[in-house]
């Protein structure tokens, strides 16, 4: 049997990580992987997040299964925190997921239980695992344009156009903040235009947000998620605690839809309890009891959004330090949107031979298609980055 397996083509980040690591030089800058990283280099474990561990761990006293859905403490703890109390929660299934991609790939496959020639439009370009997911599940994917390669903005006209392509019974993926990997995110008046498309086409959206509290703030960036789902009747919502609670090997998410009645609410919480049991049975608790507890704690939560912010206005000051670099070296404004654009990833719109000439001559590491994770700088490595760009001809 084993014989007849095909080899699979590598995931391009994960092998940029290990060509990474492979480099023997000191001076090389990871500017690759979506992990958020402090000016140090490490992934830090939140404070917050220490202390909801010494708390959980003196009073939790046992570790039996908690339910097919997670505990209904974490539910009601993101819902509240992604959606703020906009919509009656009665009309609200949810069920935690093993990290955001667990939510994302639960939510593709209600749309096979719900409609099985659904297709699933998605923005391009989108984060890969998206396309990957649908691949796999034999799902028929409509690629919408999003990113302006010129402008290295939205290209909101051309993405307009082609929603109105969509129809009932479709699902519309959409990014609620800090767009991966563009980092080009869409304004409050252009969500609306959004929302007025859908409401033409009848099509369901589903709003990926994996890091709110990293653009422009913890209620700030669930703006659009928010206007979305209190406009339509149906809205799909994947969640991830990965990059803000920076619990990224906890594997901490979940995945609500919201019904338009609450007539329907126990069919749909039903039917999302019934894919866990099928992919991977209960959920992992441990990160999900970290969330709640800082979220239900009012000095713990105090201390993580604290944290939080000290992260968001980290990178800010990188992005602005990054675009300033660049605007000294090349005498132009040609790369302010990298101060534009929000959370840990920017597009630089760089040809792919370039990228590959920063690695070979600099170690400078990013993806092919010059996405760049800004977490992956300091004040110290910004410069070096900067000359680098303008040396290789970009």
């Amino acid at each position: 049997m084993l014989t007849n397996l095909k080899p699979l083509p590598a995931d391009k980040i994960l092998a940029l990580m290990q060509e990474y690591a492979a480099d023997p030089r000191d001076t090389k800058i990871d500017l690759g992987v979506g992990v958020y990283k402090n000016a140090e280099g490490v992934t830090p474990v939140m404070r917050a997040i220490k202390a909801a561990e010494m708390k959980v761990w003196e009073e939790q006293t046992s570790k039996s299964y908690v339910g097919l859905a997670g505990d209904p403490a974490f539910s009601d703890a993101m819902i509240k925190l992604v959606l703020g109390g906009s919509i009656e929660r009665d009309r609200i299934s949810a069920v935690a997921t093993p990290g955001g991609t667990g939510a994302v790939r639960q939510a593709f496959e209600l749309l096979q239980m719900a409609n099985p020639s659904g297709r699933v439009f998605v923005s391009n370009p989108t984060w890969p695992n998206h396309v990957t997911i649908l691949k796999h599940l034999h799902i028929e994917t409509i690629a919408y344009r999003y990113f302006d390669e010129a402008t290295c903005g939205v290209d909101f006209d051309a993405m307009i156009e082609d929603l109105k392509t969509s129809k009932k019974g479709d699902l519309v993926l959409l990014h609620g903040c800090c767009h991966n990997p563009t980092g080009a995110n869409l304004n409050l008046i252009q969500w609306q235009e959004v929302v007025n498309v859908l409401q033409e086409t009848g099509a369901t959206p589903m709003i990926d947000i994996a890091y709110q509290g990293f653009g422009d703030g913890l209620e700030e960036d669930a703006a659009g998620v928010r206007l979305i789902a209190t406009s339509l009747p149906e809205t799909l919502i994947a969640a991830s605690c990965s990059k803000n609670f920076g619990i990224y090997r906890e594997r901490t998410g979940i995945l609500m839809a919201i019904n338009e009645t609450n007539a329907t609410q126990k069919v749909t919480q039903g039917a999302l309890a019934h894919l866990n049991r099928q992919n991977y049975s209960f959920p992992p608790d441990h990160g999900a009891r970290l969330v709640s507890t800082i979220l239900n704690n009012e000095a713990l939560r105090a201390d993580w959004q604290a944290e939080l912010e000290e992260v968001r206005i980290s990178m800010l000051g990188l992005r602005e330090q990054l675009a300033g670099e660049l605007q000294r070296l090349s005498g132009s404004d040609r790369f302010a949107f990298v101060g534009q654009h929000r959370g840990m990833f920017s597009r630089l719109g760089i040809a792919p031979e370039l990228v590959e000439k920063m690695k070979t001559e600099h170690g400078i590491y990013m993806v092919g298609d010059s996405r760049i994770n800004i977490a992956g700088l300091n004040q110290q490595t910004v410069p070096i980055l900067a000359k680098a760009i303008i040396d290789s001809g970009a």
